[in-house]
């Protein structure tokens, strides 16, 4: 099947799929759709994109567009990703799928329903850094334990502490946290955080703790202001792996007893691996992920309702 991308959205991330797309060799993006057609003109001639619409319905309506990509504001990506697959569209839909575990389902019983492929796009989990990392978890011995550090600046996303628009670090970056201690380690079975929050009630930091139902205990932090090292590290009895930039690994770091080994992964466009494993599954005439799949996405946010809950 001939994938023909239609790019819902002029997000920050929406360049780089496209160029992942493009890189990998599979797939042409045919359309991009903005609230305003001004918009949505200009980053389709910025980007190469030969069709523009200034809404996101006439993308939707285009026979031309059989996947459609979805990387608006978090709050935003349940009703499109809804009405892409009504109107008969695969549907790629950033991370996190939606605000709540609800709306996920809903989304993967309606794409079941319609006999079209449904996934969220969560690129970590096919980084060869990160494959290369659960590989080697074996020479640590017993894995008793994981920190995870995570910070960034929000200024180039205004609607990141908009609540309406799902804004926060803990939906934006939180769900690479525990979808990686999920992928890796097993189900979490318990999880609290603290965060400080703006008037608003949207926090701007966390510390989450959890322990999964293999007894690995885990930290994951983020902060949009302070400056943290942003690194996974995983301990065992035998020695550590270390992750640099885990939600987008180009590197690991092996210390086993005296050893210290690094492999590097350079890569122009981390989302290739993704955008490569998507026309894949299409072209095998799958409906959904075998790495990406429904209870992962489900368990995610299940996770981070249940954080949101506590505070």
């Amino acid at each position: 099947m001939k994938l023909r991308y239609g790019i819902l959205s002029t997000s920050s991330i929406a360049p780089r799929f496209i160029a992942a797309v493009r890189a990998c060799g599979k797939g042409e993006i045919v359309a991009v759709s903005s609230r305003t057609l001004e918009k949505a003109r200009e980053k389709a001639a910025q980007w190469g994109i030969p069709t523009a619409y200034g809404s996101h319905e006439a993308l939707l309506q285009d026979e031309n567009v059989n996947i459609v990509y979805i990387s608006n504001v978090n709050t935003a990506h349940y009703p499109w990703a809804k009405a892409a697959l009504e109107m008969g569209k695969h549907v790629i839909c950033e991370k996190p799928c939606t605000t709540a575990e609800k709306q996920t389902k809903e989304l993967y019983d309606l794409a079941k329903e319609k006999g079209l492929f449904f996934m969220e796009a969560q690129k970590m989990l096919f980084l060869p850094a990160v494959l290369a990392a659960k590989d080697r978890l074996g020479d640590l011995g017993k894995i008793t334990m994981v920190t995870l550090s995570h910070s960034f600046a929000a200024s180039y996303n205004g609607w990141m502490f908009d609540s309406e628009a799902g804004g926060g670090p803990l939906l934006s970056s939180g769900i690479y946290a525990v979808q990686l201690i999920t992928w890796l380690f097993g189900d979490i079975t318990d999880i609290r955080g603290t965060a400080s929050k703006l008037p608003t009630g949207v926090e701007w930091q966390y510390i989450l703790t959890g322990q999964t139902e293999t007894g690995v205990l885990f930290t994951a932090k983020n902060s949009t202001r302070a400056l943290l090292d942003n690194t996974c590290r995983i301990f065992g009895e035998k020695g550590s792996i270390e992750l640099p930039n885990y939600w987008k690994a180009q590197k690991v770091i092996l210390r086993i007893g005296d050893k210290t080994e690094t492999l590097e992964f350079p890569c122009a466009h981390e989302l290739v691996y993704e955008a490569a494993h998507i026309a894949d599954c299409m072209e095998k005439g799958l409906k959904n992920s075998p790495v990406i799949t429904e209870e992962l996405s489900l368990t995610g946010i299940r996770a981070i309702e249940q954080v949101k809950a506590g505070w």
